[in-house]
């Protein structure tokens, strides 16, 4: 291959003759222009016959060497040369007229240093004052947030006696709480058996998972209020005075529900229950079967020892409800302390009595008594007004009664168990922590 050097010739001077005018820019706000003189280029011609164009399959043909005039290829090099350097005059002009302006520019003023302090505090009060005021806002809400009082747990587990809340009641306490309560209600046959229950846990020192002692609210009678308060077996429920169904209740239920720690009444003692659900002892009797025998109606607890009815009557199965009854014939009180002295007879006349009226009651059951008084088995039936008289509501010539020389009042109440595994888990997680 053979190495061919080109010597270029500096390029020819323009033609045309100097600008006469001597101030080349005439309007000091119009730019001038550059006139750039530009050659054209000369195009190489080719000597020698045209190279066919080959066809598929078959060999290229050698194409001819091209022959290049001397003379154009220095012209055109001449201008390509003088382009550049155009190019570059240009750049290094525009650079200059840059750093004129520049320096021509009178810098901006700083502000002073009250104007600025001014600026920055009227900037600072501008966003902070909106801020501030959403902050309290938000601050204002946690703390009423925390100061609310929620009586619920999530989950809720509630045992309690069998046909002693309605199902509306239910109803209404899950629409109330949200759906995010899980409510757990479980119910036993009879009060006496939830409060075995409470007993056994409090004799053995441990409870069950589903024992009545586990759950977080239990239902118990009122006439065991005294006792399972002295034996530990339920706790106070806190701050109830603060509560509404607490206010509104009347000063008797008030006082009734404050004990001491050994279960009497004591105004200033703990809340130990909340009363859902009350009643007295009522007697009914068949009008139809008392009009065929010619019998009197009945009005009073003594007419429970009339010979006629022996063998007709049914009872719950509760020993204060019948010590009570007897009580009452005998003309003492329901809440009788001491039999001794504040019954005629005393205990023997209290025990003859007694033993009579299990010889006139057929049947002393807290489930199937009003069935056998339902059937026709028994004629009378004594027990709770909760029990008779929705039962007698259904049934036809049947009446309902107090009677006249007073009755028993009772209540139903929820309350806390005294659940001492619980508290103390509790217990070990405080310390724990």
């Amino acid at each position: 291959m053979a190495l061919f050097v080109l010597h270029l010739p500096p390029p020819p001077l323009s033609p045309h003759p100097p600008n006469p005018n001597p101030n080349p820019n005439p309007n000091p706000r119009r730019r001038p222009s550059l006139h750039l003189r530009t050659f054209p280029l000369p195009r190489a011609r080719w000597r020698g016959a045209t190279a066919p164009r080959s066809s598929l399959g078959s060999a290229p043909s050698p194409s001819p060497s091209p022959s290049v005039d001397g003379d154009a290829l220095r012209r055109g090099a001449a201008a390509l040369v003088l382009h550049l350097a155009a190019s570059i005059f240009v750049l290094l002009g525009l650079g200059a007229r840059a750093s004129a302006l520049a320096s021509a520019t009178p810098p901006l003023p700083s502000p002073s240093p009250a104007a600025a302090a001014s600026e920055t505090d009227h900037a600072v009060e501008s966003s902070d004052t909106p801020q501030a005021a959403e902050d309290e806002e938000w601050r204002a809400a946690f703390e009423t947030w925390k100061a609310k009082i929620y009586e619920l747990t999530v989950p809720l587990r509630i045992v309690a006696l069998r046909g002693s809340i309605p199902p509306s009641w239910t109803k209404d306490f899950i629409q109330a709480q949200g759906r995010r309560l899980k409510l757990i209600l479980e119910y036993r046959g009879s009060l006496d058996s939830i409060f075995s229950e409470l007993c056994l846990a409090s004799e053995k020192g441990r409870v069950q998972p589903k024992s009545a002692m586990a759950s977080d609210i239990v239902s118990i009678g009122d006439s065991w209020l005294s006792y399972a308060v002295r034996k530990g077996l339920i706790e106070p429920i806190k701050d109830a005075e603060e509560h509404d169904w607490f206010r509104n209740l009347s000063e008797k239920w008030k006082v009734y529900l404050c004990r001491n720690s050994k279960g009497e009444l004591d105004s200033s003692g703990d809340i130990w229950g909340a009363p859902y659900r009350w009643g007295t002892m009522v007697i009914a009797y068949k009008k139809s079967k008392f009009r065929k025998h010619n019998l009197k109606p009945i009005e009073d607890w003594e007419d429970l020892w009339r010979p006629e009815l022996a063998g007709k009557i049914a009872m719950v199965d509760s020993p204060r409800e019948v010590v009570g009854a007897v009580l009452k014939r005998l003309g003492a009180s329901y809440n009788t302390k001491d039999i001794d002295l504040q019954v005629n007879g005393g205990r023997e006349e209290v025990l003859k009595s007694l033993r009579a009226l299990q010889r006139q009651v057929r049947l002393f059951d807290n489930v199937y008594y009003l069935k056998s008084f339902g059937i026709g088995d028994v004629w009378v039936a004594v027990g709770w007004s909760s029990d008779v008289i929705p039962a007698a509501k259904r049934m036809s010539n049947v009446a309902v009664i107090v009677p006249k020389s007073g009755t028993s009042l009772w209540a139903d109440l929820w309350n806390r168990g005294n659940n001492f595994t619980r508290h103390a888990q509790r217990g070990k997680a405080l310390t724990s922590t």
